[in-house]
């Protein structure tokens, strides 16, 4: 998904834009986004429904701390010049959906899916070793993620209540920080300009909407699909950074980016294959 923080500019990012107050403002504004929708929904006995189910609400309370800490990790790291460990973290996401598909959900690799598994392993594996150390943020923002898409996808929950439940969860803490953060003068909101008070209320779209997706998609494909389709962002991300910001890139980026489309494109082939004999066979 995109990310708010990316509306403003680096000088603002260090003046008032810090970690906690995106992170709080993405919260809150998807609460207000979301209630709305909820409420015209015609299913919308299965978000109170999902509310009283005691198990229901323990699997949303998980997902709610994994999604809010890929949202911190991500932000922390953009913020502290780590742009780089973030940006794998993106491209080890997609890779972790595939080994959690087939380890906890028994989803099996065709010969073409397993030949394009190993190519964008290795570019991912190069890109890793490139860096010269560890790369814990990028774990860690992966981790969260593909975790979080792994128990989305098995919880008996639709995507527009889960996400719901979610946000629900997580804006008491949201919203009575930020006006703490206000009656102490350390607000950003209504004290930076129309601008910034703006793009933070955008952040609900940029961050609900593509999360509305993500879950429903989840629930719908195989996560080795779903984590292949993930390299769409990060590599979108490249190009944009190449073409738009003149970005230099090196030689360890267009190696990985080779085998990661590569890869794409063998695994898209193979689908479109399958499918095709599939749906004839069942005429």
């Amino acid at each position: 998904p995109c990310h708010v923080h990316f509306l403003f500019s680096k000088t603002t990012q260090v003046r008032i834009c810090r970690k906690t107050q995106i992170l709080l403002h993405r919260i809150v504004w998807s609460f207000f986004f979301l209630v709305p929708i909820v409420a015209l929904e015609k299913n919308r006995g299965e978000f109170m429904t999902a509310l009283r189910n005691p198990r229901i609400l323990r699997i949303m309370i998980c997902t709610a701390v994994l999604v809010s800490a890929n949202w911190l990790i991500f932000i922390w790291a953009v913020i502290n010049g780590f742009v780089l460990q973030a940006s794998l973290g993106y491209y080890i996401n997609p890779l972790l959906n595939v080994v959690m598909g087939m380890v906890f959900l028994r989803e099996r690799l065709r010969r073409a899916q397993a030949v394009a598994v190993i190519l964008a392993s290795t570019g991912v594996l190069y890109l890793t070793v490139s860096l010269g150390q560890f790369p814990w943020i990028a774990f860690s923002l992966a981790f969260a993620f593909g975790a979080y898409g792994l128990i989305r996808k098995v919880a008996p929950v639709s995507a527009l209540a889960g996400l719901s439940i979610e946000t629900l969860l997580l804006f008491p803490p949201a919203a009575g920080w930020l006006v703490y953060l206000y009656a102490t003068d350390r607000g950003a909101f209504l004290h930076m300009g129309y601008g910034i008070d703006l793009s933070l209320m955008a952040s609900a779209l940029v961050t609900a909407f593509p999360l509305l997706l993500f879950t429903s998609g989840a629930r719908q494909l195989h996560l080795s699909t779903l984590g292949f389709m993930q390299y769409i962002v990060p590599s979108c991300y490249f190009l944009f950074a190449v073409a738009v910001y003149r970005e230099q890139v090196s030689a360890a980026q267009i190696t990985t980016f080779f085998f990661i489309w590569t890869a794409l494109a063998i695994y898209s082939a193979d689908s479109a294959v399958f499918y095709r004999k599939y749906f004839r066979l069942s005429k």
